[in-house]
């Protein structure tokens, strides 16, 4: 697959339905423009590529509606050169946007299929997170942290404990929280021990599973 003027142009579309859905970052905006979101889809669904919706990616997995993607982006208020930890790479785009924002990402995913498959991907497209690792989310990634931001793409029924002890201080973790439907949750970290919790409304992810390696 290519990406022609036509896709260039849906994605123009595209960031002005995310613009009348209320994101405002021109960072975010910017990314959505730029990144080719039909070649991280089978060609089946390259029509539907610039629809604001989410599609299977294999695995039981699925690649965000680019509104969320776009929203969880903007609530990490990155800064350039600002490490990111990914928990749940899926097909690679929320990377990419992460990417986009000259961030260092380290990204984890725990689907062996997908895991390779994203990483052939990546290698084909020049896409370079810092790290890419196949393992279990909930445990983090003790051993880059601190991080300036933690993005969580899949539903947690509970927000794991290492990922908040990952943050430095000023930092922010934004996870989806709820078993059924999940409820986009904002975390700052504001001491050692403090963290300010903020809620935005409802998603729908699949589930973020645990210890399955």
């Amino acid at each position: 697959m290519r990406d022609t003027l036509k896709h260039k142009g849906m994605r123009n579309k595209l960031a002005e339905t995310l613009v009348e859905k209320g994101i405002t970052n021109k960072s975010v905006l910017e990314a959505i423009k730029t990144i080719p979101r039909h070649l991280f889809l089978d060609s089946s669904f390259e029509d539907h590529a610039y629809q604001d919706k989410a599609f299977p990616i294999g695995a039981e997995q699925t690649i965000s509606q680019p509104y969320t993607v776009a929203f969880q982006t903007e609530l990490l208020e990155l800064k350039a050169n600002a490490k990111v930890l990914e928990i749940g790479t899926g097909s690679g785009y929320q990377t990419a946007v992460l990417l986009h924002q000259k961030a260092k990402v380290y990204t984890i995913e725990r689907q062996l299929e997908l895991f390779k498959k994203t990483k052939l991907f990546f290698s084909k497209m020049g896409y370079r997170p810092k790290k890419y690792i196949f393992g279990d989310g909930y445990k983090g990634l003790p051993e880059e942290a601190p991080f300036d931001g933690i993005i969580v793409t899949a539903g947690a029924p509970y927000v794991p404990n290492p990922l908040l002890a990952q943050l430095k201080i000023g930092g922010r973790l934004v996870i989806p929280v709820g078993d059924e439907e999940q409820v986009m949750t904002l975390f700052v970290r504001k001491s050692e021990k403090e963290f300010e919790k903020k809620e935005f409304g409802s998603f729908r992810f699949v589930p973020l599973l645990e210890d399955k390696n």
